[in-house]
């Protein structure tokens, strides 16, 4: 039998999608559909198929935690940080979320024709400042130019290899019924931040992103000895792209309360003019973490102490169905469902 196994079918429904769309990359159903139909199905692997933020591999001796992300944030600069400190950020909060400690990240440019030496310069420095506060290196890395007109100033690509220094297993298949669902602050202010710039709202406080290295709060976690199951980063689709995420892969149904949700008012506000969600919004220094609850109290004392804003947001059901809830102020119960399109384009 021939190993190769080829076929023209496309997996994606092409009747209803046949090109890709800018909700296809904006953390909401059509993104999961995209990755789970296209991706997971033609590259299907055990490391793949945790789906995790980052693969951990076991090499002799050692465990290692590898990922990789890309950044075309637009603006480039914007209240909190610009797409060169993202770029670390990002690929330094993924290691993390495999409990990981960061230790080095490549970065590839690919810079479009016409853009000024300057920008570049300041997204380097602001690259190279991050990275030296977050303690990793930029050891290897790639450019590319593109036509001008074709690559909207630059994008960069980034992978990262961090260290696995415990023995806990940290992912979405680990969640059990009763863990309680953890936040380390507040939620929905990058995306926020991205969109009153490109939108020119004036607030009686600027809303700035919370984009922000967090492995520090869960290596304090993981020092304390409390029992992670899972962590998930609040990134594209925000906090409700995440909690789904781990729903569906742990076949389990999780509540969270309105109440105990940490947003900003300046971020309520925002979202309220755009008629957005701020819980759909994305965020660049967040995680959620899925804790034991004999842990809880312990780990969300960590958090504190780690951002004040973190908060114990809800907890993981019993029932057998990939499912989110949300429990309103009022006390009523509604499910809290995927956007079916794209809420922010180009916010990370």
């Amino acid at each position: 039998m021939n190993p190769l196994n080829f076929t023209t079918a496309c997996p994606v429904p092409l009747t209803q999608y046949p090109h890709v769309l800018m909700a296809h990359g904006g953390g909401g159903r059509l993104m999961h559909q995209l990755i789970s139909r296209m991706f997971l199905a033609a590259f299907s692997n055990p490391l793949l198929d945790t789906q995790h933020d980052a693969a951990v591999l076991e090499l002799p001796g050692r465990r290692l935690a590898f990922t990789t992300d890309s950044y075309v944030v637009r603006p480039l600069f914007f209240p909190g940080g610009d797409i060169g400190s993202m770029a670390v950020h990002g690929t330094v909060n993924d290691l993390a979320m495999a409990g990981a400690r960061p230790l080095y990240l490549s970065s590839a440019f690919i810079l479009e024709e016409g853009l000024p030496m300057d920008t570049l310069w300041r997204v380097v420095c602001s690259m190279r400042d991050a990275a030296r506060a977050c303690g990793v290196a930029i050891v290897t890395g790639d450019t590319k130019v593109v036509d001008r007109g074709k690559g909207d100033g630059v994008f960069i690509n980034t992978a990262g290899v961090g260290a696995v220094e415990h023995a806990q297993v940290i992912g979405p298949r680990q969640v059990q019924a009763g863990d309680v669902i953890l936040v380390n602050g507040d939620v929905g202010r990058h995306g926020m931040a991205i969109m009153a710039v490109r939108e020119g709202l004036a607030f009686e406080s600027q809303i700035t992103s919370d984009s922000a290295p967090v492995h520090a709060s869960v290596l304090a976690l993981l020092a304390a000895g409390i029992e992670i199951h899972c962590l998930r980063d609040l990134t594209r689709g925000g906090l409700t792209s995440a909690l789904h995420e781990i729903a569906s892969v742990a076949s389990l149904a999780l509540q969270v309360e309105e109440k105990l949700i940490p947003v900003r008012e300046d971020v309520h506000a925002a979202c309220e003019i755009l008629g957005l969600d701020p819980y759909q919004s994305a965020c660049e220094g967040r995680f959620a973490a899925f804790v034991a609850p004999r842990h809880a109290r312990r780990a969300l004392e960590i958090l504190q102490t780690q951002a004040p804003g973190a908060a114990l947001i809800g907890q993981v059901g019993s029932e057998s169905i990939p499912q989110v809830y949300l429990k309103s102020a009022i006390g009523a119960r509604r499910i809290l469902d995927l956007a079916s399109g794209e809420q922010l384009p180009r916010i990370c």
